[in-house]
């Protein structure tokens, strides 16, 4: 079934499943990436695991918002009506409350439980961009991308080199066929 268009049913589960993630993509919506799969491709049976990379891949390699993967992957799942499905889902929700917890905390910025929230929030989101890394590396076989990811994980932790450059490096590594 993996690319066919499922029944209206299917649509709106899809939905629904992307509002209850949009509030949990404290870190954007490349956090919550593995229950997008687990959803995606080992339940529901919409997309295969290269198929659930490729959107990723294609989305993360476009100019725009990072949160594009996420109408690639309901186009392959279900074309215009999937893409609706799943970006309404993920960007409603979270836009919304986005904007009244910004508004909010703006006018309460100096508040000790605000600055506590921020601080409490920053190892959450970091244990979900692992987990993220760690479902695309594991679906590529060989070694040589896992020793890229490590490397371009702490260039970026220890050091101020501009992320155009990692991208540029990126672009390189994979044209010459290293990964």
């Amino acid at each position: 079934m993996i690319g066919a268009m499922p029944p209206s049913a299917d649509l709106l589960a899809l939905f629904g499943h992307f509002l209850l993630l949009s509030l949990l993509a404290v870190g954007g919506a490349i956090t919550v990436a593995p229950d997008m799969h687990r959803v995606m491709v080992g339940e529901m049976g919409l997309l295969s695991d290269a198929q659930f990379n490729a959107s990723i891949a294609i989305a993360q390699a476009s100019p725009g918002p990072n949160v594009l993967f996420v109408a690639v992957m309901g186009y392959q799942a279900a074309g215009l009506a999937g893409a609706a499905a799943t970006l309404a889902g993920i960007m409603l929700p979270s836009t919304t409350l986005a904007l009244a917890a910004a508004r909010w905390s703006h006018a309460r910025r100096d508040w000790r439980g605000v600055r506590a929230f921020k601080a409490g929030m920053a190892p959450i989101v970091i244990a979900l961009m692992f987990a993220t890394g760690w479902i695309l590396t594991a679906q590529t076989p060989g070694w040589w991308h896992v020793l890229l990811t490590v490397a371009a994980a702490i260039l970026v932790w220890r050091t101020r080199l501009h992320l155009l450059v990692m991208i540029a490096v990126g672009a390189i590594v994979g044209g010459l066929g290293w990964v």
